[in-house]
């Protein structure tokens, strides 16, 4: 292996002795190895994606797989130019083997078939992030790189051992790890792959079946640990591939996705559906919080979810009494029990995409007792009729009363409309839910039946799903019109090509065969609407801030995972209204009884100065909370002041940094500005930034509600926090 001309470590003068060529020149060589193959595959990947563009247009399966292939090398070829040479992560020497093995992003093999990166998820990578000083995994040492800006600023040495010694400079193993966590933090969060612990990995790593509870305070990682597991899962697990369902990934609101957005692309993951609860229904990025407490209190259950059916039931009753259906060759008498086996092809599907076939169940019991061929003229005479089933057909569909009762009896319905009438039809709703106390049942009702909020969208959802789309059917109507249309037009083609084909072997007759006029019938059903992406179903459900989701709002997320297999991700003691019971109690109140408890008790992220303060704010409403232990001290006290200095804070604060982010919680007011945000402590959940600012944190209430608010602003500081009152 020869070595670079140009070395890949730029460490500063105070890091000078881990410059050393007998430290870092293997390193050099076998970072050059990587840069020439990485050059070699960006070449040879834009070729083969250069080439799959330009193949002839598919259609069906081949045109998906075409699409997926594309998709592939599209994601590859973008990560390689994304990173270069920190694709790297790092290495492990294993006892008894003199060549470390080197961890990346992804695998990498140079044209000899060497491999020079394994991929961070695959089985031979595991103890480069699993092991440790009690269970090194047969490692003797572990080095870690700090990439800045495509060069290597630090690296530490991890040494299991005493073999492990030789030839390492950094034994100081959590040094480089302690300061990584208190660097400067980014509007989006930044890359952690190369620090992930062990505890971590572990949870990184398990298994995908029933459903992993991820449970941990502030600062634990349980983000990063949500996010590093949809990739690895995706990479390891094949009944999770995109193209048997994915993995929707669902956390708590859009700053919170924008925040995480550049995780998973770095991870190499680019096809994992991300959202908000909000985003899985169409009336969610308008609706309000529903502000009466005991109307949102009615509406987390399931109870009023259940009401759904029976609301749909009632449009999908067949008449009581019998109808005659009249043509020009007979009279066809319909009784209720003909209504209610027509009815009965409804069963199982969703109501409004159940309606044709409704409808042809119904022409089908006509056809079948229209035997009469004959009937008699104006003298009482026998005439003829050759009554084919088109013409019957088209009669029956004619016929305006049958189809005004079919309409009237199995109608069109939207899901707004029969969510808004149990909002102001207090008869319907008490009907569709009869569990539900009088005052109960007019405390739910409104003036404005579309005034939607948070707490209706579950009913939406519920509803949407039941009834299916009411254009489904017009929409493959008018598909098999056109798909009709074209095939009669390409009969045509195909007779005039055979009847002017004057070949001796009379080729073109080959065309009448059904295998060639299947082959230029393309299969393909395009109905004119792009798919609802996060309608599912998916293969795994990831949930960050699970501990806010109410009953209801379970159900649409296992609506959408008929697998159970789920990550829940949260921190009972962030639950803004509250959480009594156990995470396995809890879960098997919504059906998952398949439940795996891991915990994270390391905080990563908030100082201990930070958490001195914030411990006893939710230990006064929660005792039992599961308040995570810090692992390093900022040397910064928290300091106190009056809002009037809140201008004064910041500026001193960001003349003293160049970098880094901050944040106003509780400051409705405030501008932000590029490096300061403005947030409630609701929409800060989930994310850090160096300084924050806690502007009046008495205001945000009392009992459980405000202090959770208080305890989730005070530890998104990673460096240093400020409390201004106005006494």
């Amino acid at each position: 292996m020869n070595h670079p001309t140009t070395s890949a470590f730029d460490l500063p003068d105070t890091l000078i002795s881990k410059s050393d060529p007998a430290l870092i020149g293997h390193d050099d060589a076998h970072f050059a190895a990587i840069a020439e193959t990485m050059a070699r595959d960006v070449a040879e990947l834009s070729d083969r994606l250069d080439a799959v563009r330009r193949a002839p247009a598919r259609t069906g399966q081949a045109a998906l797989d075409r699409d997926q292939e594309v998709h592939r090398l599209t994601a590859r070829l973008r990560t390689l130019r994304r990173f270069g040479l920190d694709l790297c992560l790092g290495h492990m020497l294993f006892e008894n083997d003199s060549h470390p093995i080197y961890v990346g992003r992804l695998g990498l093999t140079d044209a000899a078939g060497e491999r020079l990166l394994v991929d961070w998820r695959s089985p031979a990578a595991e103890p480069f992030f699993g092991a440790t000083h009690g269970y090194p995994m047969g490692l003797t040492s572990r080095r870690r790189y700090r990439w800045t800006r495509d060069r290597v600023s630090d690296y530490w040495d991890e040494v299991f051992t005493p073999e492990g010694l030789e030839g390492r400079a950094a034994l100081d193993d959590e040094s480089a790890f302690i300061a990584s966590l208190g660097a400067s933090r980014s509007p989006r969060m930044r890359d952690v792959l190369a620090t992930i612990q062990a505890d971590q990995d572990a949870i990184i790593r398990a298994g995908s079946r029933g459903a992993l509870v991820v449970d941990g305070g502030p600062g634990t990682g349980k983000t990063v640990v949500a996010l590093h597991r949809t990739a690895y899962l995706l990479y390891s697990d094949p009944r999770l591939g995109h193209r048997r369902g994915g993995v929707l990934f669902v956390g708590p609101h859009e700053p919170y996705l924008s925040y995480v957005s550049d995780v998973l692309p770095s991870l190499g993951e680019e096809g994992v559906q991300t959202c908000t609860l909000r985003d899985l229904v169409p009336e969610g990025s308008t609706a309000t919080t529903e502000h009466e407490p005991e109307v949102a209190r009615l509406k987390a259950s399931t109870a009023l979810v259940d009401a759904i059916e029976p609301a749909v039931g009632l449009y999908e009753e067949p008449p009581t009494r019998g109808t005659e259906v009249v043509t020009p060759w007979a009279q066809v008498w319909l009784s209720p029990a003909d209504w209610q086996e027509a009815f009965a092809a409804g069963a199982h599907l969703p109501h409004n995409e159940a309606r044709d076939d409704v409808w042809e169940a119904l022409v089908a019991i006509v056809l079948e007792r229209h035997d009469l061929e004959v009937r008699l003229d104006d003298d009482g005479q026998d005439v003829e009729l050759e009554a084919t089933p088109s013409m019957v057909r088209r009669a029956i569909e004619q016929d305006r009363d049958l189809r005004t009762l079919f309409e009237r009896s199995w109608p069109l319905l939207e899901a707004e409309d029969l969510v808004g009438d149990l909002w102001t039809v207090p008869a319907y709703l008490r009907r569709c839910a009869p569990s539900l106390e009088l005052d109960e049942v007019r405390r739910l009702q409104r003036a404005e039946p579309d005034a939607w909020t948070v707490s209706d969208l579950p009913l939406l959802d519920a509803a949407r799903r039941r009834l299916g789309d009411p254009e489904a059917a017009r929409r493959r109507r008018r598909h098999d019109s056109q798909l009709a249309a074209e095939r009669e037009e390409r009969a045509k083609v195909v007779e005039h090509l055979i009847a002017s084909d004057d070949s001796d072997m009379h080729v073109m007759s080959m065309l009448r065969g059904d295998d060639l006029r299947g082959a230029l019938d393309d299969g393909t059903e395009d109905l004119g609407r792009s798919p609802d992406r996060l309608a599912g179903p998916f293969a795994h459900v990831v949930v960050d801030e699970a501990q806010e989701l109410t009953d209801a709002e379970w159900r649409m997320l296992l609506s959408r995972c008929p697998s159970r297999s789920l990550t829940v991700v949260g921190d009972r003691a962030q639950a803004r209204h509250g959480f009594t019971e156990s995470w396995h109690e809890r879960l098997a109140r919504v059906g998952l009884d398949r439940v795996t408890i891991a915990t994270l008790g390391v905080n990563y992220r908030t100082p201990a100065e930070v958490m001195a303060e914030a411990e006893p704010v939710i230990r006064a409403a929660l005792p039992d909370a599961n308040v995570p232990v810090s692992v390093r001290e900022s040397g910064v006290p928290v300091e106190h002041g009056m809002t009037a200095e809140i201008d004064a804070v910041l500026a001193t604060w960001l003349a003293a940094h160049d970098d880094g982010t901050a944040c106003v919680i509780g400051d409705p007011t405030f501008v932000e500005t590029p490096r300061v945000r403005s947030l409630t402590p609701v929409l800060a959940k989930g994310l850090e930034f160096d300084l924050v600012v806690l502007v009046d944190p008495e205001r945000f209430g009392d009992g459980i509600e405000g202090a959770v608010d208080r305890y989730v602003a005070m530890t998104r500081a990673t460096r240093k926090l400020v409390v201004l009152t106005d006494r």
